[in-house]
């Protein structure tokens, strides 16, 4: 069903939904209320392809910027479809600091190009972190992360033809203009993909080294006071 502009009523949605989404600003998946509505009668007379609305987060009061596409326009209304790009995406979080340096810094800029809905700028960065962690792995470390990745396809229930692109990006040998075209939904896969890889390669073993040299330490210690008392 549409979102309808309508001269004189506003906004409304043809089924009263609400829009939910991660707020870019406070990270809490929240509804949306419309604060900012263009007028319907200029809309009316200028016939935009694409119509910007400003809502704002009931969870923390903070402007978010959503593009709509003009469905139809009446006599007295505008329709829009109810699906929208967001201007300001959420920043991706992850563990960066068990990352290679290297990898970390392409695996940002990756993010960045993510956020900022440049899906296949964003391949090929995903491209180049992987490589990146490959090499820091060592000997057999492309064939353990392929392993990890086929593990998540399927973990995740991906057929092997919706998946094809993602092992493309991830372990094709090509040249960068070989990359295939991703689209958005593509893209998220991918990402969920390379980040449950990251974190089977080497966030996962920081921690558990990390946690096993923290059990060591106290038993250490303890032994100690014990020794000398």
């Amino acid at each position: 069903m549409a979102i309808v502009i309508e001269k004189g009523q506003g906004i409304h949605s043809e089924l009263d939904e609400r829009i939910g989404l991660e707020c870019p600003y406070c990270g809490m998946y929240a509804h949306m209320s419309p604060q900012s509505v263009p007028d319907a009668a200029s809309l009316l007379r200028d016939k935009p392809n694409h119509v910007g609305l400003v809502y704002k987060c009931d969870a923390c009061d903070a402007p978010v910027f959503l593009r709509f596409t003009v469905r139809e326009y009446k006599d007295d209304r505008v329709e829009l479809y109810r699906n929208f790009i967001e201007l300001e995406r959420p920043k991706e979080r992850f563990a960066f600091s068990y990352l290679p340096k290297h990898t970390e810094v392409l695996f940002r800029e990756a993010l960045a190009c993510y956020s900022g809905n440049n899906f296949n700028a964003f391949a090929s960065m995903c491209r180049r972190a992987s490589i990146s962690a490959f090499d820091a792995l060592g000997e057999g470390g492309k064939l353990r992360a392929f392993e990890e990745v086929m593990v998540a396809q399927d973990i995740a229930g991906i057929d092997d033809e919706s998946f094809a692109p993602i092992k493309s990006v991830l372990f094709g040998s090509g040249q960068h203009e070989d990359l295939p075209l991703l689209n958005r939904a593509q893209a998220g896969i991918l990402l969920e993909v390379l980040k449950d890889m990251f974190y089977q390669c080497f966030v996962r073993h920081g921690k558990l080294t990390r946690a096993i040299k923290v059990r060591r330490f106290f038993v250490s210690d303890n032994d100690d006071n014990v020794a000398s008392a």
